[in-house]
């Protein structure tokens, strides 16, 4: 699938948003204005839907490489338990079809139906009147055309992630499935990880007071698996970063604090300004490698700052480029306490002011917090993630567990088609953001208004 690029397609209208730098504040206020309008016909009736309760949830999985073999076996248990059921498959590599029916031969009494006849063969699984639920773990331009060919076959659609990379796509998400009523999530793992559910749970028992400023991150070097020749096939992912700049991978950090700042659910974003550094570390690799690549257009690395409509500021780091160790910073700061990732620590507030920020909890206090604020989701499933390691340590299997268990009980998801396309929206804002010198951009609200309501989390629920 070829990719436009992207100036000319975020919204079809290529001539306004083509100029290199916005020094006159009218095209700016007129692009922002466009951002802003592209949302309008978004209803937000899909903020807490119900679907019908589905007592087995059957499965259509598409894509069975590096993604797809690992979220297969987070199904083992729910299977087990007649929770839920694989019934169809779809690679363009039999032989990933073959690795997914033999693993599911010693799980489940059916076998699924097959599709690898060609790169259009996953529409016939998504035709099939018996599939429920299309989970799709493909390449990043297919995320879109197959989750919306889902909702308009009937099927409620979990993506990973990101669920789209443009304006256009997030909307069309959005109003697909307000008409159609069929749940659209991006599976974002990192929010059900024992570390991010805890300052949830201290979130909410007021550990953090007030809320004021959050950092979070993507960083984590890819270049060894960017420049592999079958990784990721046809070195897919590399093309993106010939492309385009910005940020491309906001998942596994904003997901986390979205939760933690209420978006969707009393607060939204507001704006957001983007920049990128220049580009050495990729392309020093391409060359050591001897690969076969054009320039580098993203950065080495990205940051985001965004504003909340209640005055909330976050920043988002993008960086798969250069050798520093994984993070996702985790960072947040509340009126009473702070909290720093990799590796984590706590501070919180003590009774005498000339006291206060001199130095992080200690070991012992830090483990007291961790045992009595522990979230209840980990205290019931630590044991059964605990067996799904190759799962990210066991959160992808918490959130596959959740993802299932919702729609048996005709629950709200703990991630909506709102969340979904508005942590995904930030990948192409801050692409326009980057190409006018780091221009503020507003963001635009999806949810029709609804994000002003302030609820509990879904996450929080004992399911």
């Amino acid at each position: 699938m070829k990719r436009k690029s992207f100036l000319k397609s975020i919204f079809g209208a290529g001539a306004l948003l083509s100029v290199p730098y916005c020094s006159n504040p009218e095209k700016l206020n007129k692009i922002n204005h466009q951002i802003n309008g592209v949302a309008d016909k978004c209803k937000g009736n899909m903020v807490g839907f119900k679907s019908a309760p589905i007592d087995k949830v059957k499965v259509g999985l598409i894509g069975i490489g590096n993604r797809g073999k690992t979220l297969i076996q987070m199904f083992d248990w729910l299977i087990e338990k007649e929770k839920t059921e694989i019934v169809a498959l779809c690679d363009l590599d039999q032989k990933n079809i073959d690795y997914a029916l033999n693993h599911l031969a010693e799980k489940q009494k059916t076998t699924p139906k097959t599709f690898a006849n060609g790169e259009n063969d996953w529409e016939n699984l998504v035709k099939l009147e018996e599939v429920d639920m299309l989970l799709i773990a493909t390449p990043w331009e297919w995320h879109t055309p197959m989750a919306l060919f889902g909702m308009e076959n009937g099927k409620h659609v979990a993506s990973e992630v990101p669920i789209a990379y443009t304006m256009e796509d997030c909307v069309k998400l959005v109003q697909t499935a307000e008409r159609t009523k069929k749940h659209c999530i991006m599976i974002e793992n990192c929010c059900y990880n024992r570390e991010e559910l805890w300052i949830m749970n201290m979130i909410q028992e007021g550990v953090f007071g007030e809320l004021t400023h959050a950092e979070c991150a993507y960083n984590h070097d890819l270049r060894a698996l960017l420049l592999h020749e079958t990784y990721y096939k046809n070195q897919w992912r590399m093309k993106h970063h010939t492309e385009r700049s910005g940020n491309l991978y906001t998942t596994h950090g904003i997901g986390p604090v979205s939760f933690y700042m209420d978006i969707g659910r009393g607060d939204t974003f507001k704006y957001l300004t983007s920049m990128s550094s220049k580009e050495q570390s990729l392309s020093a690799a391409v060359k050591k490698k001897n690969s076969d690549f054009p320039s580098i257009k993203c950065g080495d690395v990205n940051t985001s700052l965004i504003k909340t409509k209640n005055g909330k500021s976050i920043m988002l780091q993008f960086d798969v480029h250069t050798g520093r160790p994984y993070s996702r910073i985790n960072q947040l700061i509340g009126t009473k306490a702070v909290h720093e990732g990799y590796p984590s620590r706590l501070y919180i507030d003590g009774e005498e002011l000339e006291f206060w920020g001199h130095r992080w909890l200690s070991e012992e206090d830090y483990l007291s917090y961790s045992k009595r604020y522990e979230h209840p989701m980990i205290s019931k499933l630590k044991k059964i993630s605990e067996s799904f390691k190759q799962g990210h340590g066991g959160m992808d299997f918490i959130m596959i567990y959740r993802l299932i268990s919702c729609l048996n009980k005709g629950l709200p998801l703990d991630i909506n088609v709102y969340d979904s396309v508005m942590w995904s929206a930030i990948t192409p804002l801050s692409e326009l953001s980057v190409s006018l010198n780091s221009q503020p951009i507003i963001f635009p609200d999806f949810t029709g208004g609804n994000w002003k309501e302030k609820r509990t989390s879904e996450i929080m629920r004992e399911i």
